[in-house]
């Protein structure tokens, strides 16, 4: 197998692009996934596999994880330790990569409608915390996502790594209305939460979650919800804290609420 050395390989200039590019990611409908355990994460869950890209050294040092990359690709290309810096969006790049395609969950419309309680995520900008977020909502289990507003995009590279592959199997779909969205909600029979620091709203360690469906929206960092969002939903729920903290990182925040959703689901 030749050995691509060209950081102007067209090959590669394409899924440079991917990373560096929301809107390359949205027109191409597919994203750059970097490192080996993140790659077999998106094979074995069963994503479409463009192409894949690895070092010699990857090759000796990950092979295992290589493997059933190698196997769901439709192409694959040995590259240069100077054609995978291009690619990283890391310091120290492991040097594998893949070009994947768009994840089924993330389709759009109503699919996380199916769910049994669902997240509502309004202008997240840091994509970090919106990894984090879906991370959590995986593993937590039974949760749709909606994406309400000018979220940041959740296949980023960073967001990426966050969510160590929860993005590829959750049901997540983008939302610009609020109101368009509450109503949906209220149609499907879910009742909305909003997440405000407000010691007036009700503790979410008082809420009953064991009956009905329920719908949690949380909102930007540095703002929370917008006025309207949160005058759209039935409650306010807020956490009870004791010290001088004011509130909650996003990503903390939805930890803790999500945590008590789940666990009073299963009363």
């Amino acid at each position: 197998m030749p050995v691509i050395t060209s950081r102007r390989n067209p090959v590669i200039k394409a899924a440079a692009g991917l990373s560096a590019s929301a809107g390359s990611r949205r027109e191409k409908r597919a994203f750059l996934c970097e490192g080996a355990r993140l790659c077999k994460d998106a094979a074995l869950s069963g994503l479409e596999l463009r192409a894949c890209f690895y070092t010699a050294q990857a090759r000796e040092k990950y092979g295992a994880y290589l493997a059933p990359v190698k196997k769901a690709s439709q192409e694959a290309y040995e590259i240069a330790p100077e054609v995978a810096a291009l690619l990283s969006a890391t310091k120290a790049p492991q040097g594998v990569f893949c070009v994947c395609g768009w994840p089924q969950g993330l389709a759009g419309g109503d699919a996380p409608l199916s769910a049994r309680r669902l997240l509502v995520l309004e202008h997240i900008q840091d994509p970090g915390n919106l990894g984090t977020i879906l991370r959590t909502a995986e593993a937590l289990g039974g949760f749709g996502v909606y994406l309400l507003g000018s979220c940041c995009d959740p296949l980023s590279p960073k967001a990426l790594r966050a969510s160590m592959g929860a993005v590829f199997r959750l049901k997540i779909a983008q939302e610009p209305s609020p109101q368009g969205l509450a109503e949906r909600l209220a149609q499907a029979g879910f009742s909305t939460w909003a997440a405000v620091p407000d010691r007036q709203a009700r503790r979410v360690t008082e809420m009953d979650f064991s009956q009905g469906r329920h719908s949690l929206f949380i909102g930007n960092e540095g703002s929370g919800l917008t006025p309207e969002t949160a005058g759209l939903c039935k409650g306010k729920l807020t956490i009870p804290m004791l010290g001088r903290a004011e509130s909650l990182n996003a990503a903390a925040a939805a930890t803790v609420l999500m945590w008590e959703m789940a666990r009073g689901g299963e009363r």
